[in-house]
């Protein structure tokens, strides 16, 4: 849905989101509102805030190729990650059509950037809801509209969890396996593939991995699902084996996953 707004309706807008954000000061905030909230995000972010899943809007805590993320509150005072797609990003375009077609779950029928992100945050938000619902750990998603997504924020104190990149589990045997099962889950409970999975979309919050950046991933039926387990279960032994752990073969554990499909 698009909205026509005038100038003077966007500056009462702006006001509200002002209002409540606690951390837009100074140049270079004020350059990442212009990059990021256009007229639509504005507008969008106006919605989340009046229908209550919003209170406090603080400062971004992440930055992508295709999307920030900000630390807000929710009106209980829950800190709550708020993901803002990029909506100009055409390099991210080309990349995201090939996990888009093929998965039955979601059909595209325009190619234009805008619908293409937000079929994307949806499409996050789909897949965060199936894989959490069976027992996979990720960030709660709570909802999405247009190119927001909000779900529960990893962290404290408005400090993001640490990559696993960045902060290697202190039981790397452990965490392996626990990262297997929930590959498992995900693939056999909730027939969905990551599709981009490394230590660079794991947080490592007080030794409790979450798994990140569900946008990519893709329903078992889509042509190139298997090849993405592959590379999924390929990356994971990768960074374990560097750990000192003994890892499954990949196509050992490619077999195993594939044997549990019903």
């Amino acid at each position: 849905m698009s909205f026509n707004f005038n100038e003077k309706y966007e500056e009462k807008i702006m006001k509200k989101i002002a209002r409540t954000t606690k951390r837009i000061k100074g140049e270079e905030d004020f350059e990442i509102v212009e990059e990021v909230f256009d007229r639509e995000t504005l507008m969008t972010l106006y919605r989340l805030i009046n229908a209550g899943f919003i209170e406090k809007f603080f400062g971004a805590v992440a930055t992508g190729k295709e999307a920030k993320v900000y630390w807000a509150q929710d009106p209980k005072g829950e800190d709550i990650a708020v993901k803002i797609f990029l909506k100009e990003t055409s390099d991210f375009k080309k990349s995201i059509i090939r996990y888009i077609d093929g998965d039955p779950r979601f059909r595209r029928t325009r190619k234009d950037i805008r619908y293409l992100i937000k079929l994307w945050c949806g499409k996050e938000f789909k897949n965060l809801k199936e894989v959490y619902s069976v027992g996979v750990k990720v960030p709660k998603p709570i909802t999405f509209l247009n190119n927001v997504l909000v779900m529960e924020f990893v962290g404290e104190n408005g400090v993001p969890a640490p990559l696993m990149k960045e902060k290697p589990p202190e039981n790397p045997e452990k965490a392996y396996n626990i990262i297997m099962k929930y590959i498992e889950r995900a693939v056999v409970n909730a027939k969905i593939v990551h599709a981009d999975l490394s230590e660079y979309n794991i947080l490592n919050h007080n030794e409790e991995l979450y798994i990140i950046d569900w946008g990519s991933a893709v329903h078992i039926s889509h042509p190139m699902a298997f090849e993405f387990l592959k590379r999924d279960i390929k990356n994971i032994n990768f960074f374990f084996r560097r750990l000192g752990v003994k890892v499954v073969s990949v196509e050992e554990a490619f077999r195993h996953l594939v044997k549990m499909i019903k």
